[in-house]
């Protein structure tokens, strides 16, 4: 293949798929300028393989794989990164920027006290509306993890957020 034309391919990708990687990266950490960088490192690495990448039988289910294993990466970094230096000073505490709305905030409080598997298959899944198959491509897993996992984080999300459980009767206040 001609370099243009890789060229030319390339781009079309980028523009047809940019805006969702950051999407997904943006869910997955919370930090909207991590999101910008972590999709433009995605498509820096899929640029340099794109010849192996093209060929891919699901190239955007092979993108989202690259974004979740980048935003892996980047979490063990930071907690990492957090180790060393509680050794050296006491933290202060962490501000945090309040969201348009208290429910956005809730949510996004509740998803980051998920593991990664969990976080990532809610938010593929529900988020991105991604079938069981296509969230178990882009995460190098099984259907049955997919399955298990949104299951399991599910009822986590609902305990954190204080959602009845069925045939609990619904009050005015959260439920503990």
């Amino acid at each position: 293949m001609r370099l243009e034309d890789a060229s030319a391919e390339f781009h079309d990708f980028f523009e047809r798929h940019y805006a969702e990687l950051a999407r997904l990266a943006f869910l997955l950490t919370g930090e909207p300028d991590a999101a910008d960088d972590i999709a433009a490192d995605a498509l820096v690495a899929l640029w340099r393989h794109w010849d192996r990448f093209r060929a891919a039988r699901h190239p955007l289910a092979y993108a989202r794989g690259v974004v979740a294993n980048l935003v892996r990466e980047r979490i063990r970094s930071a907690v990492r990164e957090r180790r060393r230096v509680a050794l050296f000073w006491s933290r202060a505490p962490e501000t945090i920027e309040p969201p348009d709305t208290a429910g956005t905030l809730d949510i996004r409080a509740a998803l980051a006290r998920l593991p990664f598997r969990k976080r990532a298959c809610v938010v593929l899944r529900h988020a991105f509306d991604l079938s069981e198959k296509d969230t178990a491509m882009a995460l190098g897993i099984s259907v049955g993890t997919v399955k298990s996992q949104t299951s399991k984080a599910m009822a986590e999300l609902e305990r954190l957020l204080g959602v009845p459980a069925a045939g609990e009767p619904v009050t005015g206040g959260r439920t503990r």
